[in-house]
């Protein structure tokens, strides 16, 4: 039981990120974030083309996060706490944080083969640049939705 718990808990957190950074970066790709008043001046045409494309990423990151990152995330996160001697709450913290660590670089890399590379038909010579500006424009997002949104709404879900 436990076991599938981990699972539904895996798959909604999956889902949770892939819509929010989809949002995010739907709405970065059409120039809200240059608009006068920036983000706040999206339109609701935003969230059918996240929800379109989370439907697929949310099982890549699915799968990315049960294949090893979860497992790197746990590894590293028991090098930084000791679950004997420190807050259990900030063992929590340190381990979604060694999560994003991993999960982002490795996210960011397959969004930009597939959206840059393949469908935008970018030169595949570009990938290191294209790669470096995704993960730099995706990790502050994916840290702060995954700490104040996406893990606090699995976690009210899935107790």
């Amino acid at each position: 039981m436990k076991k599938m718990q981990g699972m539904i808990f895996s798959l909604i957190m999956s889902y949770s990120m892939a819509i929010g950074m989809e949002v995010y970066n739907i709405a970065y790709k059409m120039g809200y974030h240059m608009q006068a008043g920036g983000f706040s001046s999206m339109h609701n045409d935003v969230f059918l083309a996240a929800l379109k494309e989370a439907s697929y990423m949310g099982i890549i990151v699915f799968m990315i996060s049960t294949l090893y990152g979860n497992r790197l995330g746990q590894h590293l996160a028991n090098s930084l706490c000791d679950q004997e001697r420190d807050p259990s709450y900030f063992c929590m913290l340190m381990r979604q944080g060694a999560t994003i660590m991993i999960m982002c670089p490795s996210m960011s890399l397959i969004a930009s083969i597939l959206f840059s590379i393949i469908l935008g038909h970018q030169p595949l010579l570009q990938l290191p640049a294209i790669f470096v500006g995704t993960l730099m424009k995706n990790f502050p997002m994916a840290f702060f939705w995954n700490i104040f949104a996406a893990s606090p709404f699995t976690r009210k879900l899935t107790k």
